[in-house]
């Protein structure tokens, strides 16, 4: 059988059509194992002691009232780690406060016992001394603020500069913004499994983002090799950058080492919400000048992103912030200037569209603005300014790839609106609790358009390496990207039985053994994990033919033309390959450079009703035009847009970590809200398919533009449907009324 592994519509479950997660079943009976079912005999829990205040000087900890409980087996301190220092890229922050406390929250100390229960009796007993500090919680004065940790207290502070300053149009409008702290809420909390090694090694099961780089940050604090460090992919439940940094992984190390005994900890939800890092909560300034007819002609904007204690992605989530900043339109005249600070409130990292959601909230409210201002429909008004290849960015990057941005606004201005609302009780705002009038209903209707970069940025190498085994016709691929949910061991099966033509496809658990395959995160192992898997299969494919050319019976009567599936050989092929994307370069002074890869936009359009004498708002529409490249799996692709826009959704309209003075106020579902089925509004998508050079089969990744500009369009509805200004998410009932 001959394949055309560009189209891929030829063999069953393969590229192109909706195959079937390999590990669907098994989560939908609920047999799924998560990190937090873990076990293994003779196992110890671990718990961490963690800090009440937000800014505090350790005076003392008396560790010996733990020690005296039975069933505890180890209780340690900052001062018992070799390296007591870690972070994502720069290592600032300690894996135990051993002086100063940054955060409420942060871990002063852990116990291992027989017990989870008598775990968390030790950490109550034990008794730390603090000299309670005024915390520095306003990420404006903390610009100048005196440092509140060695390393200073801004992350990054980036400037874009293009074309003439003094250049401005005849209309202006402007505006500031503001973006709660949300948090990832994935459904899995962090846990994880730590076993010694005989050795002195350990090995580590955890839910993770990174298999590789947490690996290297344990075996630096424990002072190991990292040979001797062995990490393996847990099962994740869902992970939207939260997972990126370490959280327990060195704390289950530690206690394991030291115990000589398997160490697992499992954080309650309470104390997760405390424990991972959160989107970056930011404020921006932004005016526009343009034409009459609505050609922009300047751009200027000021973003100050709160980064909580510790640095974690700040430095990239900043860059992000700024490169973006302009949205996907033609902006001849730009000044940004984007800074990240530390404060004492939770650290905040990576989360899905990372920066690029904070900045897209704030130039679709202006788009909006200046569109009214020329007197210009809101959609042709994005139309007469889109971004298209050969055009240049804030950067002066000019985009080589494929980002067909009118065609995508275009697309979702064309779906059909949904029919007017039904006199439902459930149908209204507040639905069957408190529920609206159906005289006080309005109805709105909001547009947004968004992109994004995909792959790491700025000259950071990236790649991934992957291994494709054939043993008697049986098909292993294994690589280290880490599925958290999106469906990668999916794509990896279907990549295989295209360039193989097989029906089988085994994957291998990811692990430390192989390569790294770089981060879940940035939409990039479609790219460059599923590159990798592509590449390995092909020249495992290359190995089969050549020994069918040399040895005839081995491929059938005709040599040239090669039955993969039924073909064996008394020699195994195991063959290893890495993928890696074109070069990028950091920024200059001026904010100038080809700092990105690769490009995807996406438009929404929401429809809401909203009772503005109760506050309430129900999001009973949105319509989606995104561009994917080539669509890989349809199934999957409709997954995360739907995914994507519910987190959209929470942004818009519920979701915001309440912190008061350093002080987190809604660590719990009963108090932070989530949209459930109940919240979720009907989707309609359309799939915009010009195939990206260099990406595998031409695909893009899809997971981060659904939550980018869904959140923008629902507010925009929202000030239709109501004339409040709405200047910041999520909106609140009192913003309404």
């Amino acid at each position: 059988m001959t394949v055309d592994v560009r189209a891929g519509t030829s063999v069953a479950g393969g590229i192109g059509q909706r195959a079937i997660r390999p590990d669907g079943i098994a989560k939908v009976r609920g047999e799924y194992a998560f990190s937090g079912d873990l076990w293994a005999e003779d196992m110890l829990w671990g718990q961490a002691l963690r800090s009440p205040h937000p800014s505090a000087r350790i005076r003392a900890i008396d560790i010996s009232p733990a020690l005296a409980i039975n069933g505890v087996h180890a209780v340690l301190t900052g001062a018992d780690i070799p390296v007591n220092r870690y972070g994502l890229e720069h290592r600032d922050q300690p894996v135990l406060a051993d002086d100063i406390v940054r955060y409420t929250g942060e871990p002063v100390a852990v116990v291992a016992a027989d017990h989870p229960e008598t775990a968390r009796r030790a950490c109550a007993a034990i008794v730390v001394d603090y000299e309670i500090l005024v915390p520095l919680v306003d990420p404006e004065h903390a610009i100048d603020a005196p440092p509140m940790h060695p390393d200073g207290n801004v992350f990054r502070d980036l400037i874009i500069r293009r074309g003439d300053d003094d250049a401005r149009g005849p209309i202006a409008v402007e505006g500031t913004y503001e973006i709660g702290m949300q948090d990832q809420a994935f459904m899995g909390p962090e846990a994880g499994l730590a076993t010694p090694t005989s050795g002195g090694g350990v090995d580590l099961v955890v839910s993770t983002q990174w298999l590789h780089n947490d690996r290297d940050q344990i075996a630096e604090c424990l002072g190991l090799a990292p040979a001797l460090v062995q990490l393996s992919l847990g099962g994740v439940g869902g992970a939207f950058g939260a997972r990126e940094d370490v959280s327990l992984h060195v704390h289950a190390c530690l206690l394991a080492t030291r115990t000589g005994r398997p160490v697992k900890i499992v954080y309650s939800r309470a104390e997760s919400f405390l424990g991972h890092v959160h989107r970056h909560p930011a404020r921006i300034w932004m005016r526009h000048t343009a034409r009459p007819d609505g050609e922009i002609v300047s751009f200027e904007s000021r973003i100050l992103l709160d980064g909580g204690a510790y640095r974690s992605s700040s430095y990239h989530v900043t860059a992000n912030a700024a490169c973006f900043a302009a949205g996907p339109y033609r902006v001849p005249n730009a000044r940004v200037h984007a800074i990240a600070v530390r404060t004492n409130n939770p650290p905040c990292g990576a989360m899905r569209g990372f920066g690029v959601v904070q900045s897209c909230f704030a130039h679709e409210a202006q788009m909006d603005l200046l569109a009214a201002a020329c007197e210009i429909d809101p959609v042709e008004l994005r139309l007469r300014n889109a971004l298209a290849p050969g055009d240049e960015l804030l950067t002066g990057q000019r985009i080589e790839g494929t980002l067909p941005v009118a065609e995508v606004i275009r697309a979702c201005a064309a779906l059909p609106l949904p029919d007017p609302a039904v006199d439902d009780v459930l149908a209204r705002p507040g639905g069957a609790g408190r529920t609206a009038d159906a005289v006080d209903v309005r109805r709105g209707v909001g547009f947004a358009l968004g992109f994004k970069n995909l792959m790491y940025a700025e000259g950071y190498m990236d790649g991934s390496v992957a291994r494709c085994r054939i043993d008697a016709g049986v098909v292993t691929i294994t690589c280290a990207a880490a599925e958290v949910g999106q469906g990668f061991v999916t794509l990896v099966q279907q990549i295989a039985r295209t360039v193989l033509e097989v029906d089988d496809v085994i994957v291998a658990p990811a692990d430390t053994a192989i390569g790294s395959a770089g981060s879940t995160s940035a939409s990039r192992q479609t790219m460059m994990s599923g590159g990798a898997v592509e590449q390995a299969c092909r020249a495992a494919r290359a190995e089969l033919e050549t020994r069918a050319t040399s040895d005839p019976d081995a491929g059938g009567t005709n040599p040239g033309l090669i039955d993969i599936v039924a073909l064996t050989t008394d020699r195994p092929i195991d063959v290893t390959e890495e993928f890696n994307h074109r070069l990028t370069h950091p920024l200059d002074a001026d904010g100038q450079g080809d700092a990105h890869v690769s490009f995807a936009c996406a438009a929404h359009r929401a429809v809401v009703d909203v009772d503005p004498e109760l506050g309430l708002v129900r999001v009973v529409h949105l319509a989606t035009a995104q561009d994917v490249g080539r669509v890989l799996n349809p199934l999957q692709v409709t997954g995360q847009i739907e995914g994507g826009i519910a987190q959209g959704v929470g942004l818009a309209v519920m979701e915001e970590l309440i912190v008061q003075d350093g002080h987190v106020r809604n660590a719990s579902f009963t108090d932070y809200l989530i949209p459930t089925a109940l919240d979720a509004p009907t989707v309609e998508a359309t799939l915009i398919e010009e195939p990206e050079p260099g990406a595998p089969f031409g695909a893009k990744g899809v997971g981060e533009p659904p939550t980018i500009s869904s959140t923008p369009a629902i507010v925009a509805a929202i000030r239709a449907a109501t004339g409040a200004p709405c200047t910041r998410v999520p909106v609140r009932p009192r913003d309404l009324m």
